[in-house]
């Protein structure tokens, strides 16, 4: 049984299909709300219902701890009634854009001891459609899939670039270091709605930890070539320093933007690392640290669930940053070898 579903104060509506999410019924339809990483997690697709009924998708809870208290996450909720809904924004795309590659491994380098640098090659005279900070979806072979941001900025859109943090026990992960030129993924793109307002001209503040680093450097590289000017800060944590794996990548920009600021966050810093000017501690730590005033700032943050959720309130609670200039890209990880389903690694 479906059920109807209106964008309030608009004449958009769709149909949803039993045991289907509201967010992927609008994604079906052609309508994009705010998203990320569709697992429950983020926050980034809560919204309101403003009529009708909604359960949990296969029993899951429709609210996390970023959710205001009259709000859903339209990633993790069905509806049960015909719907009218209040997303905090949504838009019209074309649903035939995502597209579907064979990709060929071309390059796989190891950038830091547990992070592989994979280039992928399109198929002679096909090129990859996507924004920058938005993510493809690779498919294992055992019918599961997995998640990577994009780190190549759209313009290279003959190849794309992916950075994964080889998970202890990871079903994909695991076999990312055997992976040789020349070897066939099929893989689906483009994903996500965490992607800059090129039209705004606040200062923005990118906070990565590890592997969220990819989606930045996308759109660091984008704006460079557009020749952006706006006061950029961004904050990297990694445990120790040969987890910021891509230092002449920050230099670039440092020389592109001469009051562009760069913190390393390091939560377990060595002593010869520490006399470098890195921050000692945590991400969060580093932003209450360089960034104590965020009123009429943008923020991007790209990490882990915990990370995020600790970025998030330390942005809006200590350093004043408006809830709704927030936006995440929360990187989940896929299960073990053993144990292997859907979700994103």
């Amino acid at each position: 049984m479906s059920h109807r579903i209106t964008i309030a104060g608009s004449d958009i509506a769709f149909d949803c299909a039993d045991a289907e999410s509201v967010l992927d019924a609008a994604l079906r339809a052609g309508i994009e709300l705010p998203y990320s990483c569709r697992k429950g997690v983020c926050g980034n697709c809560a919204g309101h219902v403003a009529q009708g009924d909604v359960a949990g998708l296969n029993g899951a809870p429709i609210r996390n701890e970023t959710c205001l208290p009259d709000q859903v996450l339209f990633c993790a909720c069905t509806p049960c009634t015909d719907l009218a809904i209040e997303p905090a924004a949504w838009h019209r795309v074309d649903p035939a854009a995502r597209q579907r590659f064979k990709a060929k491994v071309f390059r796989n380098q190891l950038a830091a001891p547990d992070v592989s640098v994979l280039q992928l090659r399109l198929p002679a005279g096909q090129r990859a459609k996507f924004h920058a900070g938005q993510y493809l979806q690779l498919a294992t072979g055992d019918g599961s899939t997995r998640c990577y941001s994009m780190a190549n900025a759209p313009h290279e859109s003959d190849a794309l670039t992916l950075h994964i943090r080889h998970v202890p026990g990871g079903a994909f992960s695991a076999r990312v270091p055997g992976l040789q030129q020349g070897d066939l993924l099929d893989i689906e793109l483009p994903f996500g709605a965490v992607t800059l307002d090129l039209a705004s001209t606040r200062p923005i503040v990118f906070v990565a930890g590890g592997t969220g680093f990819a989606p930045v450097k996308s759109i660091l590289d984008d704006l460079a070539r557009r020749r952006v000017d706006r006061p950029i800060t961004l904050i990297w944590g990694a445990r120790q320093e040969d987890g910021i794996y891509m230092r002449p990548a920050v230099a670039k920009w440092q020389r592109q933007w001469p009051a562009f600021r760069f913190v390393a966050a390091l939560s377990e810093p060595s002593d010869s690392s520490a006399s470098e000017g890195s921050f000692a501690g945590r991400v969060d730590e580093a932003l209450a640290a360089h960034c104590p005033a965020l009123a009429g700032h943008e923020l991007y943050c790209c990490g882990s669930p915990g990370m995020v959720h600790a970025v998030r309130d330390t942005a809006v609670h200590r350093c004043g940053l408006d809830t709704s200039a927030f936006h995440a890209d929360v990187f989940v990880e896929g299960p073990a070898a053993e144990s292997a389903s859907a979700l994103p690694a």
